[in-house]
């Protein structure tokens, strides 16, 4: 059997395939599993944990995982040990950044694509290879648009007492916000960018409020002046593509702010890339076989 993988540091999906026809045999869902924020074992727990990757770990020949944190040799390599460790017959381990799968999932032809999940990321795609102008550096130096970059402007607002009354008590019934147990999770926890990645929910329930739209606004905006820019030139030239749920939820916010700034229209927003993915896998048995 084939293991293919989405993960962010919020969740991993799973997909098993039948390495003959191509056909699902499960769909399993884990919590995140981003080499860059644990340890290789909490990431052995992760898959310990999981009832039904145990169940077929003994038949998974080909693993296919695309994740945050892979975009490093000490990052791929944590992954693959891991795999190789739990799964005993694997003869293939194929260890990619959530990039490529975001761009396979988007097109296989020359594209911008930019990730808007829990984190963010952005890139050009030639129609051979990756060029990134920004190193992507993590939730606390970057992430511009993401789900914990908005999360960060909730809590903020939250504590300068800069939240309108409304939201503040829709906010205080949604979530335990005893200042120890906030700080507890922005410093004790082992994937913080996760925890501050919750909040983006509430701006989106609440994105009719002028104070929750400017907030989405804001950080949207930073992502497209700060990484989305890097590929102006590209820009007029190729498609555009935002995937994730943080892109998808802020659809209309981006176009918006795109066309602010004179640049076209995303030609599609992927809310779940991976669902993409296995579908071109599905069309084109020789598909996988580009994934290098």
């Amino acid at each position: 059997m084939i293991l293919i993988a989405d993960s962010g540091s919020t969740k991993c999906d799973w997909i098993l395939l039948n390495e003959n026809d191509n056909t699902i045999v499960n769909r399993i869902r884990t919590n995140g599993v981003n080499p860059s924020v644990l340890k290789k074992k909490n990431i052995k727990e992760v898959i310990a944990n999981c009832d039904e990757l145990n169940e077929y770990k003994g038949s998974v020949s080909s693993i296919y995982f695309f994740g945050a944190g892979c975009n490093n040799a000490k990052g791929e390599d944590k992954i693959r040990k891991v795999f190789s460790d739990n799964f005993p017959v694997v003869e293939k381990i194929v260890v990619k950044e959530d990039l490529m799968l975001a761009v396979f999932a988007a097109s296989q032809d020359a594209s911008v694509v930019c990730i808007l999940g829990t984190g963010s990321n952005c890139c050009f795609y030639n129609g051979e290879e990756i060029d990134q102008r920004v190193k992507a550096m993590g939730y606390i130096l970057m992430d511009e648009g993401s789900g914990n970059h908005l999360g960060k402007e909730v809590l903020k607002g939250y504590y300068y007492k800069d939240l309108p009354e409304d939201l503040k008590f829709s906010l205080e019934k949604e979530f335990q916000l005893d200042d120890d147990r906030v700080l507890s999770k922005l410093y004790g926890a082992k994937m913080p960018n996760k925890y501050l990645a919750q909040y983006a929910r509430f701006l989106f329930e609440n994105i009719e409020h002028p104070y929750a739209k400017n907030i989405v606004i804001k950080c949207i905006s930073e992502f497209i002046d700060k990484q989305l820019v890097k590929y102006k030139d590209e820009l007029g030239k190729v498609p555009l593509y935002f995937i994730g749920s943080v892109g998808y939820h802020a659809r209309d916010i981006i176009k918006e702010e795109l066309e602010k700034r004179g640049f076209r229209a995303p030609e599609n927003f992927i809310r779940r890339p991976l669902t993409a993915f296995i579908q071109s896998v599905k069309e084109d048995k020789a598909f996988l076989s580009k994934v290098v």
